[in-house]
Order: structure tokens, then sequence, then C-alpha cells
């Protein structure tokens, strides 16, 4: 490999590197977030559907009781609430890669 060809690959590696790099920080959520997130679930879901998700005013959310729910609609149901229901909106508090993350998290049985 000449000495240009050489300088011409690293060059490429260190572009696709730094192109890359936004894409995983994006992708992981810090230990920190999640942490908060899961308390967030235990706690404050929890208060209204059971410390152990098992339901009390709102409905239960283990991962049986959700079976056909997607992500993406449970993720829409934290981040807007469900009118009519003491369902709260919690996009004041929420992105919507937290609540994607917790919607996630609930089908999985936290």
């Amino acid at each position: 490999m000449t000495r240009l060809s050489m300088k011409t690959s690293a060059i490429w590696f260190t572009l696709n590197l730094l192109v890359a790099l936004p894409l995983f920080a994006e992708s992981e959520m810090a230990v920190e977030r999640q942490q908060y997130l899961l308390n967030f679930l235990k706690q404050d879901c929890g208060s209204c559907h059971g410390l152990t998700m098992r339901g009390g005013l709102g409905p239960s959310l283990l991962p049986e009781n959700l079976a056909g729910k997607s992500t993406e609609y449970l993720t829409a149901t934290i981040l807007d609430g469900r009118p009519g229901t003491a369902m709260p909106p919690w996009k004041p508090v929420l992105s919507d890669e937290d609540a994607q993350w917790m919607a996630e998290r609930l089908l999985q049985g936290m």
C-alpha cells in the first residue's frame, strides 16, 4: 500500500468514525437516566398502576397484560396520557426517547 493510499484510508476511517459517533451516543442512554426512568416507572407509574405493576387505579402493566400493544402505542400513551381517564400526559417531563425506553422496559417486564 502506498503512503498516499494509507493516508486516504486513514482519513476515510476518521471521517466515518466522526459521522458514526453521534449515532452511537444517541442510541445509548446514560445509565443515570436509565436509573431515573426505572425509579419513575416504579414510583410515579406505580402510584396508580400498583407498585408491582399488577394494577390499581390504572390497569396492570405486566407484559402479559400489554400483549398485542406496540412500543409505539405505549410510547404515545405515556407521552399523551389517556383522555377521560386518570392517566396524565407525561410529555412535559419525559422526552420521546424516555417514553420509548420505558415502553420497551414494560413490554420486557422491567
